[in-house]
């Protein structure tokens, strides 16, 4: 994998994961629509309406997670390397001595 390939699977990652929540977000607001509806009015369209697009939200969580954990690298995989500072000094460091 090159780094251009890496930093497409992290972004593809972090954008799978924003819209996970957006779908759960979903998911809980046309439950609570939902529930709400069929307590009000039983079997009207909009009670309809409401299972119906909990459905789709759920389809799309489900999707979307799926997605995810094929992007994520697996348990094995090496993590991506950071550099960071060490405490040594570099071959180009001043000695002051």
């Amino acid at each position: 994998m090159t780094h251009t390939d890496d930093l497409t699977a992290i972004r593809a990652t972090r954008q799978l994961r924003r819209i996970r929540a957006f779908y759960a977000a979903g998911i809980v607001l046309w439950t609570a629509s939902s529930a709400w509806t069929m307590w009000d009015s039983p079997g009207t369209r909009p009670m309809w309406t409401s299972l119906l697009l909990l459905a789709v939200f759920t389809g799309l969580l489900a999707m979307a997670s799926r997605w995810l954990r094929r992007v994520e690298p697996t348990g094995s995989a090496r993590p991506p390397h950071h550099a960071a500072f060490s405490g040594r000094s570099g071959r180009h460091a001043v000695s002051k001595s």
